[in-house]
């Protein structure tokens, strides 16, 4: 379910937070989520900046000279610049996806940055300013785990509305039912959710709640709850068309009864 608080504003009328982290879990939507939030134009161009095996590819594409050739610091600093540079998309508002399993990484990274800061949450403020935290999650773990486990076994992640593909990482392939592997990932993503919650709570943090159900069945509702939340313009509703699709067929639903029968038996 959505949780949206009011939009946040300091006595002169200005947005309270000048970045949000999106904190998610693989199949929760987060992708959609993103790219509503860049499309309005006042919300940042959220992307996962810190996510490790993108790290290479986005100094490249900023052309940022060799972590080799300045030494960890010097790129850890220049990465960081360039992060918020281009996670604000020439708008106000810094915006980052940050899936748990990374969430250390990052930390460790700014606690090079900012040493001698006490917890996560300081280091996060130092780096981005004001920080509303939206936890993206699935309430149904085992849809988002047949998810998980087809993107990974087909190697496409991503379709538009009209079908096109947006993200594949490997050649098509056909999927296989996998009980073993399925049950895995609902355990991981279980875990993963769990270790959210915890974080949240060892740092004081009351995040904004936000559901993949909620999302997937009216993007315009949850894209202008979040504008509230962070004190921005929404768009017209009108106006708001998802870039994503859902990935969902007749395959996910025939895995999610043979997974219940077998889980019974």
């Amino acid at each position: 379910m959505a949780g949206f608080a009011p939009p946040a504003m300091n006595d002169k009328g200005s947005a309270m937070f000048d970045a949000y982290i999106i904190c998610g879990t693989p199949r929760t939507g987060s992708t959609l989520l993103c790219k509503l939030l860049e499309s309005t134009g006042r919300s940042g161009a959220p992307h996962s900046f810190y996510r490790r095996q993108d790290v290479a590819e986005w100094a490249e594409e900023w052309k940022l000279p060799g972590r080799d050739t300045m030494g960890e610091l010097a790129f850890n600093l220049a990465y960081l610049d360039a992060a918020i540079m281009a996670g604000k998309g020439g708008t106000d508002i810094f915006g980052l996806r940050l899936m748990r399993e990374n969430l250390d990484e990052l930390s460790a990274i700014l606690d090079q940055v900012y040493p001698g800061l006490v917890s996560d949450a300081a280091r996060f403020e130092n780096a981005f300013g004001r920080v509303l935290y939206i936890h993206l999650s699935r309430e149904n773990k085992l849809a988002q785990a047949i998810s998980l486990v087809k993107a990974e076994q087909t190697g496409l992640w991503h379709v538009a509305p009209d079908g096109t593909e947006i993200e594949r990482v490997a050649p098509p392939a056909k999927p296989q039912y996998d009980f073993r592997r399925i049950s895995g990932e609902v355990a991981e993503l279980e875990a993963y959710d769990a270790a959210w919650n915890t974080w949240f709570e060892r740092q004081d943090i009351t995040p904004l709640r936000l559901g993949y159900e909620s999302l997937s069945a009216d993007p315009a509702a949850t894209l202008a709850g979040i504008c509230k939340a962070l004190g921005v313009t929404p768009p017209n509703m009108a106006d708001v068309k998802p870039g994503v699709a859902k990935l969902a067929d007749a395959t996910s639903l025939d895995w999610m009864r043979r997974y219940r029968l077998d889980a019974a038996g």
